[in-house]
Formats: C-alpha cells, structure tokens, sequence
C-alpha cells in the first residue's frame, strides 16, 4: 500500500500545473461592424474559456467610432484583460486604432509600427477642417464661426475628453493623447514606448507574452496580476459570417454587389426567363443594402447614384444622342464618390474603382437594353401571335363557315370567301376557337389582304 502511495504521489508530482490559457484575435483593415462583432465574440469565448488574456493583433487605418466605442465598451467591461498589439512590423494604430490601445489593459507595438492621428473625421459637414483664414475668424468672432466648425470642435473636444478618460484609467500619457486628437500628431513604436504611450515594445508574440508576465492589471473586478509563463496560445478566427460581413462592408464591394443587383433585376425584368438573373440580382442587392446600413451613408450621394443609373438605363431603352448615357455616367460617379458620408479612413471609394466601374455599368446596361429590344422585337413562335400568317387546309366546301386543318387539328373557320375541299388559305388572326382565314392567293406572307 504504501509502494501505491509513494508511487501515486510522484505521479501527481510529475503532472505539469494548469497551464495559462490566452486567446489570440487579429484585425487587419478599418474598424467596422464586422470587426467589433468579430472581437467581441473573440471576447466572450475568451471569457468562457476562463483564459488568462486576450491578445489582439492590430493593424488599422482607423474606422467608425461606433465601431470602436462599441470594442472599448467591450474591453471596460472585461473580467479577462486584453493587449493590444501593434503587429507584425510595418503595421499602424491609426485614428480608432490609438483608441483601442489606450483603452486596453495592455498595450504593446512591434518595432516598425505607429499609432496616432486620431482626430476625429467630420461626418456630413464636408470632411475637411476649416482653411486656416477660417479659423482665425473664427477666434476672433465665435458667434460667427461657421456651423461646420462649430461641429467640428464639438467631436474633438469630445474625442479629447474621451481618449483623456481613456489614459487616466491606464495610467498612459494624457497630454500627448490629447495632442493626438487635437493636432493629429503620430508617434513611432520607439517613441510611443519612451513617452509611456504603451507599456513596452515586444519583437513578437512570445515576447509579448514574456513581458507581460507578472504585470498587474486594473479590471472591471478590480486589480489582477499575469500570470502568463507557459501559456497555452489558441486563436480565435473569423467565422463566415463575420467573414462575409468584413467583405460586404468595404464600400467599393457593396458598390459592386449594388451595380449586380441592378444589372440582374433589369435582365430579369425586360427578359423574363428561369429567373436566375432575378434570384442573383435579389440577393446582390440585399446584401448591399445591408452592406450600405452599416455604413454611414451620404443621402446625397446615393440619390445621385440612384439617379445615374436611372439615367443610364433610360439612354439603352429611349436613345437621346448620348444625353442621358453621359448625364447618368456623371451623376453616378459623383454620387459613387459621395456615398460615404465622411473621409474615414479605410472606407473610402477609390475613383480608380468608381471610373470603370461606371464605364462598364453604361455598357452593361446598353447591352441588356439591346437584349431587351431585341427580344420585343423577335416574332412569336408560340401561343395565339405565333399562329397569323400560318397556313390551313379546307375539309370541305363553305362559303362563310366551315372546318380547315391546321396544325395537325381540326379547327373551325371563318372565310369572307368561299373555299373548296382541300384549298389552302392563311390564316389572318385568330377569334377565340375560330380561325379567320383568306385563300392564299389573296393575302401576302404576313397575313394582310392583297
């Protein structure tokens, strides 16, 4: 007994202790819904998982501030502490991205990255800040300061007050956060890491993890040390519905999804056929739709596109001489470069994207235009149009009324003259049941009296 004791005991002796467990998420690209619903899943699973940290891998050019609050609201509210990590080197925490790091438990940037320029983007109010003679006018007389800057100043001095709020909780650098913001300065990993803008500077995610052992950490709970040596890293990927919306949320892919919808339903439409242009053009152009919802939306903007292809579609069906093709081409490329409302960064239209894409939306839209032309203008080869001008066969004698064959059937007939038994007529129209026939020698080949 004693031997099963002894040897039982240097079994558990032998055992490793529970390793930490950290869970790793990566964004790369502008934050945006998917994005804040791809982390805070990421968040939950790591909260479930009882894991020691969560590390985010960032590389942003910045997004939208919902996006963004809606993240730090996650990361404020965590029981499991996150590090933001500015990786690999040659990556950025632009604008939303210097947010994030500021709000996290951790923070940590790779050697050849930056942060910063987290000015806040006016959204509806032109983009731009003021010219320089503007704003001296301004100061000198507040009262007659323009709306557009009076609302600008609004969203920094909010977005001052927030970051600010933000590096007191972390104990980070204020001052310069407010610089950040207010005069959209930048800082370089070495910089940010001198002026405790972040912890530290890690090479990868080993050092990371090495460094941040032992820290302590001020959580929602209270206080909490890293214990981090040995961990067990798991990552946590996108799933296809944080995927799908990733895709569908860059502006230029919603455009395309648009354009795609339109093209199937005007197909569809002028050429009713299986209805697989129909069903693809529907499902395109919801997802647009939904794409375009996320997303701030200049109302603008998307008349003048409406409008454009509206214009484009009216010049393949009524021909103006170019007036309307040109006038709809115009209309769509300026409404395209309108359509988000605001200069965000990574979420912008590119007009290399815009110019051919409106190039090749004119010629899709003339093309089906032609189609559709074509189609109307094609004979009937069934159905009652189909059977004028066909001809029949008398089965017998009759001067107004009697049975022809025609199509391989009997049929009753209607003849203003008389027909003999086996004489063949064309038919004119057709009445009901009744054919209206004349004997072929008195009609031409489409039906009509000679």
């Amino acid at each position: 007994m004693k031997r099963l004791l002894a040897l039982a005991a240097a079994l558990l002796l032998s055992l490793p202790a529970f390793s930490a467990t950290v869970k790793v998420a990566e964004i790369h690209g502008a934050i945006s819904p998917a994005s804040a619903a791809y982390f805070l899943r990421a968040l939950d699973e790591a909260q479930k998982a009882k894991a020691d940290l969560l590390v985010l891998k960032l590389d942003t050019p910045g997004g939208l501030d919902s996006a963004m609050r809606e993240m730090i609201r996650g990361i404020l509210a965590s029981p499991v502490p996150v590090a933001t990590f500015v990786s690999p080197s040659g990556a950025r925490a632009a604008s939303a991205g210097t947010y994030l790091l500021y709000a996290s438990h951790v923070a940590a940037m790779a050697p050849g990255t930056n942060l910063g320029a987290a000015t806040p983007v006016a959204i509806g109010i032109g983009g731009d800040a003021a010219k320089p003679a503007e704003k001296k006018a301004a100061e000198k007389d507040k009262v007659n300061a323009p709306s557009g800057s009076a609302m600008e100043k609004k969203a920094v001095h909010d977005a001052s007050a927030y970051i600010r709020s933000l590096a007191q909780l972390r104990g980070r650098n204020a001052e310069w956060a407010e610089r950040a913001v207010r005069q959209a300065e930048s800082l370089s990993a070495e910089e940010a890491a001198k002026l405790k803008v972040v912890d530290f500077i890690a090479d990868d995610l080993p050092d990371l993890l090495r460094q941040a052992d032992g820290r302590r950490v001020k959580l929602a709970a209270g206080e909490a040390t890293l214990a981090l040596a040995g961990a067990v890293v798991a990552d946590v990927a996108p799933n296809w519905k944080e995927t799908l919306l990733a895709a569908i949320a860059d502006p230029n892919i919603a455009l395309i999804l648009m354009m795609l919808g339109v093209y199937g339903l005007l197909f569809e439409f002028y050429s009713p056929g299986f209805g697989v242009a129909g069903i693809i053009g529907a499902i395109s152009l919801l997802l647009a739709l939904y794409a375009l919802a996320m997303l701030p939306i200049n109302a603008t903007g998307a008349l003048l596109l409406l409008l454009g292809i509206a214009l484009m579609a009216t010049e393949a069906f009524v021909p103006s001489f170019g007036a309307f093709g040109i006038g709809g081409i115009v209309a769509f490329v300026a409404g395209s470069l309108m359509l988000i409302d605001g200069d965000l960064p990574g979420l912008e239209i590119s007009l290399a994207f815009v110019v051919p894409l409106a190039a090749t939306s004119a010629l899709a839209l003339f093309g089906i235009g032609a189609f559709a032309l074509r189609a109307q203008r094609r004979p009937a080869v069934s159905g009652v149009e189909a059977m004028a001008g066909c001809t029949a066969e008398a089965l017998e004698d009759f001067e107004r009324e009697g049975w022809v064959l025609a199509f391989g059937e009997r049929w009753h007939a209607r003849s203003d003259t008389p027909l003999a038994r086996g004489a063949r007529a064309r038919i004119v129209k057709v009445e009901g049941l009744t054919l209206v026939v004349k004997p072929e020698g008195n009609v031409d080949n489409k039906g009509e009296q000679s």
